[in-house]
């Protein structure tokens, strides 16, 4: 009797950790990993505390750069692999929430499996896309996940700095994403 109990809690113990593990690099509409739309600033501390982060604050309201950059918070795994990006709605408020967050890791997937490392053919295939045309990327946009994916003109064999329209066709299969970005509003 007591071996089967000790037995059954071993099993719900890696239950619980795999369950945990899949979560830490699952991204949805509103979620990435364990950060969702409702997580503040000073929970990243809480959230990554097994990792780095490095905080680049700006001057905020009170600075006299008027073109300053938004905070941002770089989220790095121990060994110094950046993993996210974290840009808060709010600069200099801990208890703004986010307002993006940009994946650097290909762990992070989506449920269909887009990460950093997929191709243009996956993405296109798994979700609905409308692209648009800046100087030196395509964005994509996913709308049902509320994120955007910038691939460089480059892959599609433009050099020029035009913002002409570019449709889905026109870009490759294999085509590179340049940055993946999930935004929460």
């Amino acid at each position: 009797m007591i071996k089967r109990s000790f037995l059954s809690l071993i099993v719900a113990t890696l239950l619980i950790t795999s369950c945990t593990n899949s979560n830490k690099f699952k991204i949805e509409k509103g979620r990435v990993g364990l950060i969702t739309s409702a997580t503040t600033i000073k929970e990243i501390d809480k959230l990554f505390e097994n990792d780095s982060i490095v905080k680049n604050l700006s001057e905020g309201a009170l600075g006299d750069n008027y073109f300053q950059d938004d905070d941002k918070f770089l989220i790095f795994e121990k060994g110094g692999k950046l993993l996210l990006t974290i840009v808060p709605k709010e600069q200099l408020d801990s208890t703004s929430t986010i307002k993006s967050i940009e994946i650097h890791d290909a762990r992070f997937k989506t449920e269909a499996g887009t990460n950093l490392n997929s191709r243009f053919s996956e993405i296109n295939a798994n979700n609905s896309l409308r692209p648009e045309s800046t100087l030196q990327s395509v964005i994509l946009f996913l709308d049902e996940l509320n994120a955007t994916i910038a691939i460089d003109k480059e892959e599609l064999g433009l050099r020029d700095f035009r913002t002409q329209k570019v449709s889905l066709e026109q870009i490759p299969d294999l085509a590179k994403i340049k940055s993946f970005v999930i935004w929460f509003h």
